[in-house]
């Protein structure tokens, strides 16, 4: 059973390992060695960040910057994908947020194009700069 709240304090260790290793395994193009632990703090800075639990263990999370109904940030530990964390992180953004919902996502990273299509969002305008990405929107 896989349980959704907000993050404490005392997740932010968890959370900064697991945003390092599936930065590393999931982009895997970029040089690892320029990925650090203290990324998670600069890149959720300012962002409500909810966590997805499983038997007292992390094994993902969601940032939003609810300001621009935003979701910057959503990583799943590989062990656990496909079975429901990311579904259930973004069906809490979807409560938090107003949409339109806005996210962009790396046009190589076709796995997570794929899950946000299979979610119902939608493609509209990949920008073609060093690591080309989509603009993406729910409705």
């Amino acid at each position: 059973m896989i349980q959704i709240r907000e993050m404490t304090t005392q997740d932010k260790p968890s959370l900064r390992q697991l945003y390092l290793e599936s930065r590393r395994e999931t982009f895997y193009w970029d040089d690892p060695e320029l990925m650090h632990i203290e990324d998670f703090d600069r890149d959720t800075e300012d962002e409500l960040i909810f966590v997805a639990e499983s038997q007292q263990k992390i094994i993902g999370f969601i940032s939003l910057y609810v300001p621009d109904n935003f979701i910057h940030c959503l990583f799943v530990d590989s062990s656990f994908k496909g079975q429901g964390a990311g579904h259930l992180l973004l069906e809490k953004a979807k409560q938090q947020l107003q949409r339109p919902l806005k996210l962009k996502c790396l046009s190589r990273n076709a796995p997570a194009l794929a899950f946000y299509e299979k979610e119902g969002w939608e493609k509209v305008h990949e920008v073609k700069i060093r690591d080309a990405y989509w603009n993406m929107i729910y409705r």
